[in-house]
This record gives C-alpha cells, structure tokens and sequence, in this order.
C-alpha cells in the first residue's frame, strides 16, 4: 500500500447496491430506482435522464452512448448513431467547407443514439416500467435544478457560442450573461419531450415519431439529418473487446469506441513493472505517457465505424503484438507524438484531430451482483451550441469529427458512425465483475482509466484514492494547437523537471484540472460488499445501501 497519496474523502463502501454519477441528483436518482427495486440498469437510465437536465453540458438526450454489462457475462450496446444519408462530403463542399463546423447547424449531422441505448438495455434487463425512470428527470426539469459551479464556468466559457442560438442564450443565460452558481435553471421544453418518451416508449416516443420531425425541424437548415434517419436508426448489441491485466480481464467495447486504444495501453502496461516504479514518479508518467503514443497511433489508424474497414482486433491485441509495440518505450528517450501505426489499414491517411470530450459517465451495481458502466454524451460542450426548437435537445455535434479527405479513415459516409472518444471500462475475475469504471474525458479517458488500474491493482490504493490521485493528459483536447504532457498542479516541480529532461512537452494545469476528466468507479470485493468513489473534478458523489 503506498501511503503517500490521502484522499479528501474516504470512499463509499455498502452491501446491497451502489451508483456514482458527476452530479449527486443523479447519483440520488439512481438510488432511488436501486431501493425501489429497480436492476442496474433502470437505475443507469434514471441517472442519465437527471444528468440530461442538471449537466446539459455534458449530456443530453441528443447525444450518444455506449454501455458494458456484466450479469452472467460481459456484453455491450454501442448506441451511437449514423450520418445521415444527406451527409456527404460533397453535401459540405458545396457550403465552402474544408472541414465539417463544429458548432452551429450544420454540425449536426449524426442520429442522436442515446434514447435508443436505453430501449435496448431495458427490454432486456430492465425491472421496473418505463415510465417510473424518468419522473426525477421530468420534475427537474420543469421544476428547476440549482446551477453547480461546474455547470456555471462552462456556461461562461461558452457564453459567446451560446449567444449565437436564441433558444440556447434564452435557456442558459441570464441577460446575455453566465448565471452564478445556485440559480435555478428550468427546462420546460425539456420536461415535455422527456414526457412524451416517458409516456410513449423511445421509438413511438423520439425516433418514430412527431419529435424527431420536431428535432429536424428545430436544428435549421444546415443540417442534413432528417426525420427518415431517425426511423431507420437501431442501437445494438456488440461483442467486447478485451487483454488480460495481472489475473484480470479488462473489457471495453470495439470501434467505433476508443476502447482499443485503452485496452492496448493496459496490454503495454502488463510487460512493465509498474509498482518498481513507484507511483507519482518520473518514471511512471513518462511510460504512462510512451505507451499512450503508441497506442493512440493503431487508434488514429483504425478506429472508425467498423463496418467500414476490416479491423484486425485480435492480433492488435495480442500479447506478441505488444510485446513487439513494447519494445519501442525507452526509460529515456520520447517517441515523436505523430508515431506511425504498427499495421495500418491499406489506402488509409491516419490523422489524429481535435478529439473533444465533454461526457457523463456513471457506474451501478444492483443487488443481484450485476454491474453497469455506461457512458454518454452530446460531445463538445453544449455539443452543437442549438437547442432543436421547441424540443429543448441539445443536437450533439459528434458528426464534426469526420474528415471531409477522400482518402481518411473516418472520412464522411451516408449511414457511417464515426470515431468515438466514449469507452466505457470494467474488470472482471474469472468472469465476475471487478471493477466497474470510466471517466469523461476526450482523449484522457484511455489515460485516467489506466492511471486507476495501476493505482488500484499495482499501488493498492482504495477506489477514492485512486480517483483523487493527480493525473496526467497526453493529447490534444479542447482545441489546444498541439500535444503535450498535461500535469495537475499537485505533481511536484521535481517530477515535472524531470519529465522534461527526458524530452516530455510539459504542461501544468490546475490542481484539481476536470479536463483530466471526471472518473467514477465501483470495485466488488470478493465477500460481496462494494466500494465506490466520485471525483472532486466534477460535482458528484458514489452513494449505496
């Protein structure tokens, strides 16, 4: 156990049940289905419905999602949606653009596949009616929600994009202006749609019916989604991908997810020895920061819709893959942040682009021992900046990430799914549940999901320790021109000196940075008691019974 590292608060421990949000409405939310007796699952709908309404930055009914599911075994429901079949690159050339925009109108070009998500995972595992999941939602949305502080600085931040959509400016601002944190922010138009869902089910409810005409109809006429793409729009089923890491079995879902990447730098990991390092030092970020390079190198090749390329998972995950991949990370050297792929798809122009991030993620485990790592988002912040018409959705704006070059691996298609940041995590031993985890995050998430594996299966640390702990971000988020070695404040002036001496482009961030993301994760003890954490980044809490 490594002592150096105290959290600000212990970590949430319980028998029967647990959830952990960004937002403790949710986390409540979620609660309240759990004790009503509601699965895992119906309380990962509940949760997300109230985090639509209390973190619209983050979420929204207008995004995607991604789940991993662990009950007798590991399954997975990428619900992220199409292009729609209007959405060519020619559709965007013809406006002038050299690359898609990446808020307004025209950023909307992708099938929102969220509600759809929800539908899957509920008629299979769901306990509870529809409707009852989406009462706290409803009533926080009509009734109002106190505007965290969170939720405040990225209303400022944005401020100026919001200004350009009436609807947005009249929901989020207060006369032109950020509202401060503690002012109430009602949705009625939100509570409306919510209802009707609630009432009429997710396909009578949005896709099949008179709200996606609404929603079409709402976003404006640079947008090429219409209300066909919607009907013809189905979440699904897929099969997770997965390495073996010190006796466990992490899993993550395939592309169009960027789950391989986080399951290729735990494979990279396995051939180190991670606690010889140490935990907080030079040697462990500047590995941490290699391996990442080397894994975000096959990302940036590979990932796109999987339909639309023959991804060769298996041997990209092989132990004799990584070993040879392994054998490029030097203790004193860097790679070049532009790495070349160890195989690259034939005719393709691997590219790595401004990956986002803004998300949700949330973990539950029921009563009966199954487990929940859902993650779900509308992309940027705000996604798109609009708010379709009278239907209170954000548009997501995950469309913008395809490329407009002919020959690109995630170039625009009708009917493709593009590159996803979104990858849900979890750890099993011999087949049961572990740890149940995932972060927000951008092109952090492969990166704070290994920095809580090490902490939690190499360093020993408890679930909220290893949460709190000061991260690390190789990449290049939030619009920043190029790649760096992002350190939180709280990392020593020594270790960042001599991350530099080995050639690392580092950055400090704040001390408490939430572009590090906002993790959440809920380790299953083997005598059946669980224990959970939430990150101080963000505004939420683990809680159980």
């Amino acid at each position: 156990m490594y002592d150096h590292y105290r959290s600000g608060r212990p970590p949430t421990r319980a028998t029967r049940s647990m959830i952990t949000t960004p937002h403790t409405l949710a986390s409540t939310t979620g609660l309240d289905v759990l004790r009503d007796g509601g699965s895992a699952v119906d309380a990962a709908i509940a949760a997300n419905a109230t985090l639509c309404v209390a973190y619209p930055h983050m979420a929204g009914l207008g995004g995607d999602g991604f789940w991993l599911l662990a009950d007798d075994e590991v399954s997975a429901i990428n619900a992220s949606g199409p292009a729609a079949e209007a959405a060519t690159r020619a559709y965007y050339r013809d406006r002038e653009h050299d690359s898609i925009p990446e808020r307004g109108s025209e950023s909307v070009l992708t099938v929102p596949g969220a509600v759809d998500g929800w539908r899957l995972a509920h008629e299979r595992h769901g306990s509870l009616s529809w409707h009852r999941l989406f009462e706290d939602a409803i009533a926080h949305a009509r009734d109002g929600v106190p505007v965290t502080a969170d939720l405040a600085r990225w209303i400022a931040i944005d401020r100026d994009v919001l200004r350009e959509d009436r609807l947005a400016a009249a929901t989020f601002l207060r006369n032109g202006h950020a509202p401060d944190a503690g002012t109430i922010l009602r949705q009625p138009a939100l509570a409306n749609s919510l209802e009707r869902i609630a009432q009429h089910g997710p396909r009578d409810g949005f896709y099949d019916g008179p709200l996606a005409v609404e929603f079409c109809a709402g976003i404006g006429d640079g947008s090429p989604l219409a209300p066909t793409d919607f009907r013809e729009y189905s979440a699904e089923w897929v099969t997770p991908l997965s390495v073996e890491y010190r006796g466990y079995t992490a899993h993550a879902l395939p592309p169009n997810t960027q789950g391989l990447a986080a399951l290729q730098l735990l494979g990279l990991l396995e051939g180190f020895d991670v606690e010889e390092w140490g935990d907080g030092t030079v040697d462990y970020y500047h590995h941490l920061a290699e391996a990442v390079k080397v894994a975000f190198a096959d990302r940036d090749a590979w990932v796109t819709d999987p339909d639309s390329i023959d991804l060769p998972a298996e041997t990209l995950l092989s132990s004799a893959y990584l070993d040879d991949r392994r054998e490029l990370i030097d203790r004193d050297t860097t790679l070049p942040a532009d790495l070349e792929p160890g195989i690259a798809p034939d005719g393709s122009n691997p590219a790595a682009q401004n990956a986002g991030g803004d998300t949700c993620y949330l973990s539950v485990v029921d009563s009966d021992g199954m487990a929940v790592s859902l993650i779900q988002s509308i992309y940027y912040d705000f996604g798109s900046a609009t708010i379709a018409g009278n239907t209170g959705l954000i548009p997501q704006n995950r469309g913008s990430f395809f490329s407009l070059e002919d020959d690109h691996v995630n170039r625009l298609e009708p009917g493709k799914r593009t590159f996803h940041t979104l990858t849900p995590a979890m750890l099993t031993d011999g087949g049961d549940p572990r740890l149940v985890y995932g972060t927000m995050g951008g092109e952090g998430q492969p990166q704070t999901q290994a920095a809580l594996v090490t902490r939690l299966v190499d360093f020993g640390y408890d679930v909220q320790q290893a949460i709190e702990a000061p991260r690390w971000l190789f990449g290049r988020t939030w619009g920043d021109a190029s790649r760096s070695l992002s350190l939180e404040g709280r990392i020593p002036d020594n270790v960042a000196v001599g991350l530099e001496k080995r050639g690392q482009p580092v950055a400090m961030a704040r001390k408490y940075d939430d572009t590090m993301g906002h993790a959440a994760a809920i380790w299953l003890h083997e005598d059946g008691s669980l224990e959970g954490g939430a990150d101080p980044r963000g505004d939420g809490a683990a809680i159980g019974y």
